[in-house]
């Protein structure tokens, strides 16, 4: 069933909310197996509406394109008719935070002309976003570099801004270069993508069976190293499930999973299995599930063939990259006449000989929250969309939307402050912990 959309509304006036809410939700503390759900919609949508006016919701996985940025056109502070999140649409749906993300595709060049290209990349979008913030509309939000500066920035009322590293390839061979991504904003950094780096091996491994580190690199124990002593969070959302058991295992500050979902609800190499959720629970870390159609509803074995077939059709037209928005412009890049002949057998292989199952909704997404809570605690659970990445299901389709997520958990009688803990008291509480452990080190 296709979740029902919620218009954002002004939240009920506060006597009213507190009135509402203890008949509605389940006593603090009460566990999974005791809460009551909210049948009566009316009352789940005020009680959502009352407590998703107060939290401070962060979305951990929000890609951009450095083009809207720019002063001279439309950008970030208007509302964007190709994008899932701007200021208005997060203005518009209640969402108070989001990690902006330094995305760099991961290419088979790991050599200094690589590495240099992709810094040039990481630089561009960082530089982007110090933009938004520091020309475009800095009286509407402010990058957040502590836990504290989000509830500071939060209290202002205006959004607050994180950066997240999506891919440690553009620090190439030179350690200082964590550093200065730190020094830039950084708060989090994965050390790969989809595809091998220099740091650590990919979950894209499990799809091939090759494998160049067997996890971590030397590099990469290193790079972790100092992620711990700047206070940069780690993020084990794209490498492989070796390299994230090894990062438990030599991490002196808990860890996160910026953007991924539960195996045991989606078989897919991107989403955690028991085993890393067990293993994340004893880190003292969290999972921030991820609301991306293919990673919360999937069937693995006709994934596997589509993902086999798309692959094919690359080789065959010489496309070698990987990252999403590398291939695009290598398929843009293409004669007119290849381009549409190989649009034409994408599109046979997606639409017709692999279609996908009916889109993913809110609810299905709220059961991988359901299961992870279940399975390691309310502690350990947060939420991300990886809008404009991807992301993206019935019901929340954009920052606009987010206050259906926070109905949902309503109704599954979810009490105020677990959904505050979800929604980015636990990523806070994270990012506070890797704080501490930083300046222990300098002590």
């Amino acid at each position: 069933m296709t979740a029902r959309k919620v218009r954002p509304a002004r939240a009920l006036p506060r006597l009213v909310a507190s009135a509402l809410l203890p008949a509605l939700l389940p006593p603090l503390g009460v566990g999974a197996q005791s809460r009551r759900p909210v049948t009566d919609e009316a009352a789940a949508l005020a009680a959502a509406r009352a407590i998703h006016a107060t939290v401070l919701s962060i979305d951990t996985h929000v890609d951009i394109a450095p083009a809207n940025f720019s002063a001279s056109g439309p950008n970030y502070t208007q509302k964007l008719p190709r994008t899932q999140v701007d200021l208005v649409k997060m203005e518009e749906g209640g969402l108070v935070g989001a990690f902006l993300i330094v995305y760099v595709g991961q290419t088979p060049n790991l050599d200094s002309a690589g590495f240099a290209r992709a810094n040039a990349q990481a630089i561009e979008k960082f530089d982007a976003i110090h933009r938004l913030t520091e020309q475009l509309a800095p009286a509407r939000a402010e990058i957040a570099y502590t836990a504290a500066d989000a509830r500071r920035i939060h209290k202002a009322g205006k959004r607050v801004i994180f950066i997240g590293v999506e891919n440690g390839f553009p620090i190439g061979s030179d350690i200082t270069n964590v550093q200065k991504f730190y020094e830039r904003g950084g708060r989090y950094m994965s050390l790969a993508h989809n595809g091998h780096s220099q740091l650590s091996d990919s979950n894209t491994g499990e799809r091939d069976g090759v494998w160049l580190h067997n996890g971590l690199s030397p590099l990469g124990r290193q790079v972790i190293a100092e992620m711990n002593r700047l206070g940069m969070m780690i993020d084990v959302s794209h490498p492989s499930k070796q390299s994230m058991l090894q990062t438990v295992a030599i991490s002196k500050a808990p860890i996160i999973a910026s953007h991924s979902g539960a195996r045991a609800l989606c078989g897919h190499s991107r989403n955690m299995d028991d085993e890393q959720l067990d293993a994340l629970k004893k880190n003292g870390g969290v999972i921030q599930l991820v609301a991306f159609n293919s990673y919360v509803k999937c069937n693995p074995a006709r994934d596997a063939e589509r993902a086999a077939a798309i692959d094919a059709l690359r080789q065959e037209y010489g496309i070698t990259v990987t990252g999403r928005a590398d291939v695009q412009r290598a398929i843009e890049a293409l004669p007119n006449d290849k381009r549409n002949e190989y649009l034409a057998k994408q599109e046979d292989i997606t639409a017709r000989r692999y279609p996908s199952d009916p889109a993913a909704t809110v609810q299905d997404f709220v059961n991988h929250i359901d299961y992870v809570v279940k399975r390691i605690g309310i502690d350990h659970v947060g939420i991300s969309s990886d809008f404009d990445g991807g992301g993206g299901v019935d019901g929340w389709r954009s920052a606009s939307e987010s206050l259906n997520v926070t109905a949902e958990l309503v109704r599954r009688g979810y009490s105020d402050a677990e959904i505050a803990k979800i929604w980015g008291g636990n990523l806070l509480r994270v990012m506070a912990q890797v704080e501490q452990v930083a300046a222990g080190s300098r002590r």
